[in-house]
Parts: structure tokens; sequence; C-alpha cells
């Protein structure tokens, strides 16, 4: 077998060799390469797929952060809620926080938490002012609190 592609292989060369040399085509790529797309439309479709990249990843973030808002808590009614925020200034505020059916208000200060008093609920409000005097407002139960400590 070897020998006779020792014998062969020179003279398929040369009827290549003079193919080439005389005109004929092969089927040889062309070295002229393709003319080069425009310079804006490439420009476009980079910028294109690096907004597509961005808003996946970002929407991403979103989604990581805010999960809990698109859970679905089937009619579920969220039993501890703030009801109202005031900062006093630095970092120091008071919270009234509503449990069910009661409030607290809550004082917080870089010492700690502090439960400042039982409020009333919405229901007992109507109650009291319907038969006594007019309720406390949160300024007035406020001082009332902290003149007694």
């Amino acid at each position: 077998m070897f020998p006779v592609f020792h014998r062969a292989a020179p003279a398929a060369f040369a009827a290549l060799f003079a193919m080439t040399a005389a005109g004929q085509t092969t089927n040889a790529v062309p070295l002229a390469s393709p003319p080069l797309p425009d310079m804006g439309v490439s420009l476009l479709r980079v910028l294109g797929a690096l907004a597509v990249v961005l808003a996946v990843f970002l929407g991403g973030v979103w989604l990581l952060r805010n999960w809990q808002r698109l859970v679905i808590q089937r009619g579920r009614v969220p039993g501890l809620n703030v009801l109202e925020v005031r900062s006093l200034g630095g970092r120091h505020a008071l919270y009234v926080i509503g449990y069910q059916q009661e409030r607290f208000l809550i004082a917080t200060s870089p010492a700690g938490v502090n439960l400042v008093s039982h409020l009333q609920t919405p229901g007992e409000e109507a109650a009291n002012t319907a038969a006594a005097a007019p309720a406390a407002s949160f300024a007035q139960t406020l001082t009332r609190m902290l003149k007694s400590k």
C-alpha cells in the first residue's frame, strides 16, 4: 500500500500544480475577507445585549429583596403592624405598634427598646369617649408617662 502511495503522490501534486498554474479553480478558500458589518449596527447590538443583561440582573436583585411582597398570604391579615413612627432626633424614636387587637407605645434608643405604655384599642377609645371625658391625646399620654418615671 505504501509503495503505491509514494508513486502516486508526486503525480497528484504535479497535476494540482498544473491546474492552478493554468488558472483553473479548485475548492480552495479565497483569500479576500468578507466586508465588515457596519460599526453603528454592531455597537447597537452590543449595547442592547448589555441592557438586557443588566435588566435581568437588576430584576433578580429586586425579586430577591422583595419576594415577600409577591407571596400571596391567602387572605391572612398580618398580626403585627407599625401604625405610627415619630423620630425624636438622633437615633431615638417612638413607635405605635399594633398586634391583633392591642396597641403599644414603644421607644427605641441606642441603649435598646423599651415599652412605654399599653395604649387603648380603637374599640375601647370609642366606648370611653361616649361614657366619659374625651380620651387623652398622644401628646398627653406621652407627657403623663414621662412624668410618672
